[in-house]
């Protein structure tokens, strides 16, 4: 393999963000010149529709041939979802599955699909698959589905079909659970400390039924889980992305971290070292939101490791297959001129959709069959 192909494919498995409604020059050479193989759409880079479809435009168009980038985002509904007026505020996912029809959920995602995909954003990091099993938890609530397995992976993955119809692919997170911590991992390392027999029967089961139903996507959690592995949380750990996702539950999608400058990880080891061990550990493809310093440092970790380390660049090769096979079922398609772009966005039936759903609150609903159904 030739430098320039082995960097090629080093590129491939980063997803970068950037501050501002434009993409900056350097953004768009290191696209072109395959050092980026997705970028992630935060609030800063959203102005107004036709700006952000002018955006994703430029990006798609900058990607080599063979290549093409992927455009990701979160929105989820409720307190995630980047996007927001004129596009539909959609409620909440605890709200919307407590009405308990999956019907009505799917129609939910096919709703904000159809929104996405007119702005020609074919990747959501959504749906949440954790199970909201602990009232004290500051960072999942309202955003997963309910409180039991059953209903999680009812509508989760109702959510998730209802993308699939919009052309819109999904990404279930966040492996191997987050529902039951009580520390933000954006602020530090959560710890999950049941028995493993509990973890099998909660927290993984949302997973399993994801997996089984043919999920493309899933992502890591930075969080710790004592009982399969003592030592890394779930992003670096061979334990639980390789033996428990890939052997026990038979996933072979992309597996996907979350965003590696939060400071459950980014605190406790360098850049280097954790886009590395994350590899070799079964990470495809990092999330490195801002700055493009740590950015730039991971792609170089990277392709240093590749070039002179057998197992990394067998590892690099392995996950650049996986990312170009979950890119092949990306929409071709480029954002909606704007006539039809501005058409597409926030209709009638979709407000209407929204709007009928009556807020529940998650913490209060710990313990109750409200989500059951």
């Amino acid at each position: 393999m030739s430098p320039a192909s082995l960097r090629t494919l080093c590129g491939q498995l980063l997803s970068v963000g950037f501050d501002g409604p434009q993409a900056p020059a350097e953004l768009l050479d290191r696209i072109a010149r395959s050092e980026v193989g997705g970028v992630m759409l935060f609030r800063p880079n959203i102005v107004e529709p036709v700006q952000v479809a002018e955006l994703v435009r430029a990006m798609r168009r900058a990607s080599p041939a063979g290549f093409p980038l992927a455009v990701s985002v979160d929105q989820e509904g409720g307190l995630v979802q980047r996007l927001r007026q004129p596009l539909t505020l959609w409620p909440d996912m605890f709200s919307v599955a407590a009405a308990g029809d999956p019907a009505r959920t799917e129609a939910v995602g096919r709703g904000l699909g159809d929104e996405l995909a007119a702005l020609g954003i074919g990747w959501n990091f959504a749906p949440v698959l954790d199970v909201h099993t602990n009232p004290a938890n500051p960072v999942i609530g309202n955003r997963a589905f309910g409180v039991t397995p059953t209903a999680v992976q009812a509508h989760a993955l109702a959510f998730w079909r209802g993308l699939r119809a919009a052309g819109v692919l999904g990404c279930g997170k966040h492996f191997p659970g987050h529902g039951d911590t009580q520390t933000d991992s954006h602020l530090d390392l959560p710890v999950v400390v049941h028995e493993e027999a509990r973890l099998r029967a909660v927290e993984l089961a949302p997973f399993a039924a994801a997996v089984a139903a043919g999920l493309s996507a899933i992502m890591t959690a930075h969080v710790l889980y004592p009982a399969w592995d003592a030592r890394l949380p779930a992003t670096l750990s061979r334990r639980i992305a390789r033996d428990i996702l890939r052997g026990d539950l038979g996933f072979a999608g992309l597996l996907v971290s979350d965003d590696l400058g939060m400071r459950a990880v980014a605190d406790r080891w360098p850049m280097e070292e954790l886009v590395v061990q994350s590899l070799l550990a079964g990470v495809d493809h990092f999330l490195v939101r801002e700055p493009r310093a740590r950015q730039e440092a991971a792609f170089a970790a990277l392709v240093r490791a590749a070039e002179t380390r057998t197992e990394v660049r067998a590892r690099v090769q392995e996950s650049a297959a996986r990312v170009a096979g979950f890119k092949a079922l990306l929409s071709p398609r480029m954002p909606a001129d704007q006539a039809e772009l501005l058409a597409r966005l926030g209709t009638p039936e979709h407000q209407a959709l929204a709007a009928s759903f009556p807020r529940v609150n998650a913490t209060a609903a710990v313990g109750s069959p409200v989500a059951d159904s």
